[in-house]
């Protein structure tokens, strides 16, 4: 139960560079890379009214995600990178994911969609961090979090949707692909014998053909990963929303285990950092490869 201390405040966000947009003017693949955890950016009025420290928020965060994929950027793939944390508004959550409870000024009627992660506290405005503690000391106002959404939510699914429409106008269709990182805790505990090390999330077979889904897992296993489909996770907002098989837009959500690639408790990138990165940056530009012959 959260307390009835009201906490108000707003963001400046002229101060606030919301993502990157890279090589999105000429687009030479139809390929999106999304990565919409990558951000660690906490506004100035944000960190002066939370009760939490910088390093527990960090926890939240999906880390070194662009720059396991950099090979692959390099080399010309279109790209988002979010810059804002997850810990401040989640674009990778449906807007309607809205605990009425954590705001003392909330007035509409209806509830957040009956979303499991909103009860949990991880809807579209995070209220707890990832060990149950809660990241405000009281209630927040609702017009702040739809200030949330209107400017760092709002742009990235923007930019986002108009680079699809743009990849599927040039090629004909487009595959994006949303890059996370996993915690190793959960990689570990699915599986008795062996952690996983790479999950792609496919909607359960949904979100693209299964010639596509299956190049990621037949390229993983070559360079000795322990893939999975859909497990922990089958794909989350981004991969739902704008998988639209008959207009020809494919989606997956690629998960790394962070073990591979950091120690997550001083969030340093070990030896195999670089192995991990050029890896699966080789795949990537493998898949465009085939990609481009693949009949849709």
């Amino acid at each position: 139960m959260m307390k009835d201390k009201k906490i108000d405040f707003r963001v400046n966000y002229k101060n606030v560079h919301v993502l990157d947009e890279i090589n999105t003017k000429d687009i030479r693949y139809p390929i999106i890379l999304s990565s919409p955890h990558s951000g660690h950016f906490f506004p100035k009025e944000f960190y002066d009214n939370v009760k939490v420290d910088e390093k527990d928020l960090k926890v939240n965060e999906e880390w070194f995600v662009d720059e396991l994929i950099e090979g692959a950027i390099n080399q010309g793939f279109a790209t988002l990178l979010m810059n804002v944390s997850r810990a401040f508004v989640d674009v990778n959550r449906d807007k309607i994911e809205i605990d009425p409870d954590m705001y003392f000024d909330y007035t509409n009627s209806d509830d957040c969609g009956g979303s499991r992660r909103c009860r949990v506290g991880y809807g579209v405005i995070h209220r707890i961090l990832h060990n149950g503690r809660d990241i405000y000391d009281g209630k927040i106002s609702y017009y702040e979090a739809l200030d949330r959404i209107k400017n760092v939510y709002d742009e990235y699914h923007k930019k986002l949707s108009k680079l699809i429409d743009k990849t599927v106008k040039k090629f004909g269709y487009c595959f994006v692909l949303d890059c996370h990182s996993m915690p190793s805790k959960i990689g570990a505990m699915m599986l008795d014998d062996k952690p996983i090390d790479i999950c792609l999330g496919t909607l359960f077979e949904q979100s693209c053909p299964n010639e596509m889904s299956d190049f990621f897992m037949n390229k993983f296993k070559e360079e000795g990963y322990n893939t999975l489909y859909n497990t922990p996770y089958s794909g989350a907002y981004i991969t739902f929303n704008y998988c639209q098989p008959r207009k020809k837009v494919f989606t997956m959500q690629l998960e790394i285990n962070r073990g591979l690639y950091m120690n997550e408790k001083t969030f340093k990138k070990n030896k195999q950092f670089q192995k991990i990165s050029s890896d699966i940056s080789k795949v990537i530009v493998d898949f465009s490869k085939f990609v481009l012959d693949f009949k849709i």
